[in-house]
């Protein structure tokens, strides 16, 4: 891919091929071969969910940041820990389904450590139950991607009283899966795990891609904080 031009209708078409692909193996292949580009392409993208949810994140945390444990869930290159590191935290562990993604994020020099993990088909490590200051995933909930049951296993991994951020998209092409995760998220709540702390609604969080949409579409970030058991 490195030799298309870094133009808004060239990201649209790579960002639609990767729709087309439907097994595990596809969606992984895809983002193999988007990682050396993916951070130029999702700028022209105006994407801003990693800074939104560092923001939210840093908004409520008022714990030790240089002592602070944050596992980045679907890390990608590493934007989002980027994000968090000039909010003053340091100790990074991220998980991702791409090899060639872990890749970036481990050149980035972010990270304590680095696991390939296919969210929805793979557990997160048992030893991790219990284990983070705060966990994050940016990005990856959304329709095509993982499944609403994944935010489970983002409570799990967290320390009572730490909290769990994540983002999703509010546009067209996204709302089934956006009604299925507020859903699970309120389910949650109602069983005592978590608490919401902040959702907010962003209007303009990325520049529309799909075929039907212009301008830009609107998404939102949730806090949660996990209750102590």
């Amino acid at each position: 891919m490195s030799a298309v031009p870094n133009t808004f209708e060239n990201v649209k078409a790579v960002i639609l091929s990767a729709h087309k692909g439907t097994t595990s193996k596809e969606k992984v292949d895809f983002y193999n071969s988007w990682a050396e580009n993916y951070d130029q392409d999702v700028a022209v993208l105006d994407y801003r969910a990693p800074c939104l949810a560092a923001n939210s994140i840093s908004s409520h945390f008022h714990g030790d940041r240089e002592a602070a444990v944050l596992l980045d869930v679907a890390c990608g290159t590493g934007l989002v820990a980027k994000q968090l590191k000039n909010h003053g935290f340091g100790h990074f562990v991220g998980v991702d389904g791409s090899e060639a993604m872990l890749e970036v994020a481990r050149e980035s020099g972010l990270y304590q450590d680095l696991k390939q993990v296919l969210l929805g088909e793979d557990p997160l490590p048992v030893q991790w139950e219990n284990a983070f200051d705060v966990v994050v995933i940016v990005g990856a909930l959304s329709v095509g991607q993982v499944p609403v049951c994944v935010v489970r296993d983002l409570c799990k991994s967290t320390k009572p009283g730490g909290y769990v951020c994540m983002t999703t998209r509010s546009n067209r092409d996204n709302l089934e899966y956006k009604a299925s995760l507020d859903s699970e998220l309120r389910q949650m709540e109602e069983e005592g795990l978590w608490t919401c702390v902040e959702v907010t609604q962003v209007k303009d969080w990325e520049k529309a891609v799909s075929e039907h949409e212009d301008g830009y579409i609107s998404g939102a970030v949730y806090l949660y904080e996990k209750l102590q058991v």
